[in-house]
């Protein structure tokens, strides 16, 4: 009678953690499987999948959790996720194998962008949520709040690049007198380094800005204290903003 209880018990232990991983909803992503997949595609303008396991967890997932929430205030951006089992009845392997997604790679990240033929893969490694959001905003040309960026000095930085002559001169000074009224210090740090490479890129041209993201991904990836890795990592965030509006002008 004591097995049979104790079994009991551990069975009712297995069901509620199971309930509790099936449970782990995530907030901006919705769920796609074989059945729905291309008509959801095909209803959106930019879809960002993430192929995985089923029931992930894990610092992949948070890192993933933080992209979704990110997406909460951008309307052309779709995230969802695919989960693949391989067992019993291998729920969305077709899709798997569709894409190409491999066990041992997952997550895999792949971008569906209406118009294009062939969905974007994110290549990067670690799969952390400021770097797969610089993929969406690279790709797709959509704005994500990235940690340092100013959503009203990435309009500064539109309007800059769309400019010519003069014009830049006075998105310069605009830009200027709004860092002036600042008075929170991170985000005054953050419009300092907006207003400073508006003016780099009028003195050199917009090919500074792919020479500096180098220069400054160069020294993140030195020997640096945690401290001056964060503040370059801020910069490039700033930086990766120009890039994309020279993108866009192209």
């Amino acid at each position: 009678m004591a097995d049979m209880n104790m079994c009991a018990g551990v069975f009712l232990i297995f069901l509620t953690v199971l309930h509790l991983v099936q449970s782990d909803i995530v907030k901006g992503s919705v769920p796609l499987n074989s059945g729905v997949f291309d008509k959801i595609i095909s209803k959106h303008q930019v879809v960002l999948v993430k192929f995985d396991e089923t029931y992930p967890y894990g610092e992949k997932q948070d890192e993933f959790k933080k992209v979704a929430e990110a997406s909460f205030s951008q309307p052309d951006l779709l995230i969802a996720e695919v989960q693949i089992a391989d067992y019993g009845d291998k729920d969305n392997a077709d899709l798997g194998e569709r894409f190409g997604i491999k066990k041992e790679d997952h997550p895999v990240y792949k971008m569906f962008v209406k118009g294009k033929d062939k969905p974007l893969t994110f290549l990067g490694k670690d799969k952390k949520a400021d770097d797969v959001k610089k993929f969406i905003m690279k790709e797709s040309g959509l704005w994500l709040g990235l940690p340092s960026c100013l959503e009203e000095f990435d309009q500064l930085v539109k309007e800059f690049h769309a400019a010519s002559g003069d014009a830049k001169k006075k998105v310069i000074e605009k830009a200027e007198a709004s860092a002036k009224a600042i008075t929170n210090e991170s985000e005054k740090t953050s419009a300092e380094i907006y207003v400073k490479t508006m003016k780099k890129v009028l003195e050199k041209g917009e090919g500074f800005i792919d020479s500096e993201i180098e220069r400054v991904e160069k020294l993140k990836d030195g020997k640096v204290s945690d401290k001056k890795k964060e503040q370059l990592g801020n910069r490039l965030n700033i930086l990766t903003s120009f890039q994309l509006r020279i993108r866009d002008e192209l």
